[in-house]
């Protein structure tokens, strides 16, 4: 049964049930109702959620049992007030007796959405959430293995719904019982179709209504197993990673709430597209971050901001740094030479001997011994300053064994008493150091380089990486964002940091060496989710192979997954795109698309460049959805001048504004991971040109396109 408007997408339709106008409409009617339903149960589940509150604030418990209840209850009432308007169920499984006992209405059917929702714990759910085990028949089930469904109806909502049940248009249904005559092989979904195809304005929605069945087996994926996503682009691989990390959350929440869940995204911009998601789907309080602000937070240094970071370039010390110790900064040699420099100073012959004083007698330890001490220590390969407190502590249990010798057992003060008068003897051996005073004693100094990188870097390597205006005063260094990784790295050789249960890492072909060591220092004991595009690695250390970030990550048996199926790009911007791979250093496979639909459009400037992106984008602006008008970063300027000369409204942000601001300039460098229904991509040879590999930038900002692409030039293309 389908609504026979709007008419069915390019990308097909199952065949539909015979119906008439009177039946379809009644099914519409009953839909609504149930809708109308469950729309009166969320309030009163919202309503109970708040009373439940109030209740338990008089509960008679421990003080930690009523902190831990009283947070619990105040989490779901918030989570239920604050979730986001929209339809409340967007699919619907009838099951085949007895497979599935019959709702109290008669009719063994789940209706399937983001959460679940039900008038009592005890009754059956009037909706399932789509993380719940039951549900995975929606998004598997198929003729050649139904899961027990006998028909699959996805419902066709209004665009922009806010949940109104009036805003229930059509429904569509997918008979699946092989004993039903017309079950059997068809096409995808007319509704799904619509769905993905439908104009992209403002941040990322959620797929929970469209998610295909590799996209689910990904998203369902056991906790303990890292995952790597080679995404091709359209392909849904960030969707992927946010809806795996809310049913994680779903499957896992003690663990996931103890241990923390952390979704890095590549710069601030990509983060507030992609903000709406987790909520629409029920899951709050989610840390979303970029990496840098990870470091930063983490050594209480200032994450930067203002308009550089939000368009891709996070404001640091180092923005204008020679992009040759830049890389040097990120290269995986670098861990060692960190390492050397801070161990330096650890010098086990630094006493001759230590006393210490006890009443009228005085205890020695003689300086072969502490240098024995520290040795062993030093073997062991604790963190800095585990080692540290090891060494005097075995220090103290050397004191105490002579003690307890000359005159008998020693109570725990005493032994407390004794490792404070060793700190200064301690600090001569082991001192206490920070990563600042470590990093600015290497970069600062040439001869402190040139033994902690002996045989790692050669003489001009560590001239690059020398500072010769570094501070007097580490407290007064301005860090640039790739000491920030360094300074991490230090940290992370003086004590691990708290790590994550789970991170999902988004843009994972751009990390360094070093940065992914970062982030597996925050995924020690946990598990990662890592989605990329080798084919859209744009920075000097882009991944080539995801063996060594893998590796790099900690996870080097992480299953690599490839999706090649794009839903969301239409078949002609991917293969202009697919053009392209040829000529990058990297080998994955092509990607391909199911969408017929799209346009693609090569516009010869003819001497007037300006004057030709104007006309495309007034062009452009006749159509639905959002437009993205790209081009190299340093010819953004001129760009967005031509177009307020033409009186084209232009967004003052990359994701757009309202109606009237449908149209956004955006830098190259700062358009990884965003959509825009129709691109106008200005002048790709510049993008080229514009960096070391700008034919990677140029690929990706001609995948930007959902809808409509054209490509304006005045110089010969590139492909």
């Amino acid at each position: 049964m389908t609504a026979p408007d709007p008419a069915p997408g390019p990308l097909g339709a199952p065949d539909p049930l015979p119906a008439s106008p009177d039946s379809l409409e009644g099914a519409l009617r009953q839909e609504r109702a149930h809708h109308d339903r469950c729309r009166a149960t969320l309030a009163a589940m919202a309503d109970g959620a708040d009373e439940q509150v109030t209740i338990g604030a008089d509960a008679s418990a421990s003080g930690a049992d009523a902190e831990v209840l009283g947070y619990q209850l105040r989490s779901r009432a918030q989570a239920l007030r604050e979730l986001p308007e929209g339809p409340l169920f967007f699919g619907r499984l009838d099951f085949r007796p007895p497979e599935k006992p019959a709702d109290p209405d008669g009719h063994p059917a789940l209706h399937v959405g983001r959460l679940r929702i039900g008038e009592h714990p005890a009754a059956p759910p009037l909706v399932v959430d789509w993380r719940a085990p039951v549900a995975r028949a929606f998004y598997q089930a198929g003729p050649a293995d139904p899961h027990g469904v006998a028909v699959r109806r996805r419902f066709g909502w209004a665009p922009g719904s806010r949940g109104d049940s009036a805003d229930l248009t059509s429904l569509e249904d997918e008979h699946l019982d092989p004993g039903y005559p017309r079950a059997g092989p068809a096409g995808p979904s007319a509704i799904v179709a619509r769905e993905i195809e439908r104009p992209r304005v403002g941040p990322m929605r959620d797929i929970a209504a469209t998610i295909q069945p590799d996209q689910d087996a990904l998203v369902r994926g056991d906790l303990a197993r890292s995952v790597c996503v080679q995404g091709a682009p359209g392909t849904g691989k960030t969707a992927v990673g946010l809806h795996r990390a809310a049913y994680l959350l779903y499957t896992h929440p003690q663990r996931l709430r103890r241990g923390g869940l952390l979704i890095l995204g590549p710069h601030r911009t990509f983060l507030d597209y992609i903000a709406a998601v987790l909520p629409a789907l029920g899951e709050s309080g989610v840390r979303q971050s970029t990496l840098r602000e990870e470091l930063a937070e983490a050594l209480g240094h200032p994450a930067g901001g203002g308009e550089a970071e939000a368009l891709g370039h996070p404001a640091g010390g180092g923005d204008d740094e020679d992009p040759r110790a830049a890389a040097l900064k990120h290269d995986e040699r670098m861990a060692e030479v960190l390492r050397r420099a801070l161990y330096a100073r650890v010098d086990p012959a630094a006493v001759e001997s230590l006393t210490v004083p006890d009443g009228a007698y005085r205890w020695r330890i003689t300086g072969a011994e502490v240098a024995e001490t520290v040795a062993g220590v030093r073997a062991e390969e604790p963190p800095y300053e585990t080692g540290r407190e090891r060494v005097r502590t075995r220090l103290v249990e050397r004191l105490r064994r002579s003690a307890e010798r000359r005159s008998g057992p020693r109570p725990a003060p005493w032994a407390r008493k004794v490792g404070r008068a060793l700190t200064p003897h301690l600090d001569a051996v082991w001192p206490t150091v920070r990563p600042e005073e470590v990093v600015a004693g290497l970069l600062g100094d040439p001869e402190a380089l040139a033994r902690a990188a002996d045989g790692v870097f050669d003489g001009a390597e560590r001239r690059a990486l020398h500072r010769s205006r570094l501070s007097r005063s580490w407290r007064s260094v301005r860090w640039s964002d790739a000491e920030l990784v360094m300074l991490d790295e230090v940290a992370g050789l003086i004590a691990h940091p708290d790590g994550y249960a789970h991170v999902v890492v988004d843009e994972a072909q751009d990390l360094s060496p070093m940065e992914c060591r970062a982030i597996a220092r925050r995924a020690r004991f946990g598990s990662l989710t890592v989605l990329g595009d080798l084919a859209q690695g744009t920075t000097a250390w882009a991944a080539r192979s995801w063996t060594g970030s893998l590796r790099h990550l900690g996870v080097p048996d992480a299953d690599v997954v490839p999706l090649t199926t794009g839903f969301r790009v239409p078949a002609g911007v991917v293969g202009l795109a697919n053009r392209l791979l040829a000529r990058l250093d990297v080998d994955v496979p092509a990607g391909r698309s199911l969408r017929t639909d799209g346009e693609v459009r090569i516009r010869a400037a003819g001497g007037d460049l300006p004057g030709a992106v104007v006309a495309a984008v007034r062009e452009a602006t006749a159509g639905e959805g959002s437009i993205g008008v790209v081009a190299a970063d340093g010819d953004t300027g001129w760009v967005r001048a031509a177009l307020e000369a033409a009186g084209v409204p232009v967004a003052a942000a990359p994701l757009g504004g309202g109606a009237g601001e449908r149209v956004t300039v955006v830098a190259a460098s700062a358009v990884k991971g965003l959509e825009y229904d129709h691109v106008v991509a200005v002048e790709p040879a510049a993008i080229a040109e514009a960096e070391e590999r700008g034919l990677h930038r140029l690929y990706v900002v001609l995948t930007r396109a959902v809808s409509r692409l054209d490509v304006v030039h005045g110089r010969p293309l590139p492909f």
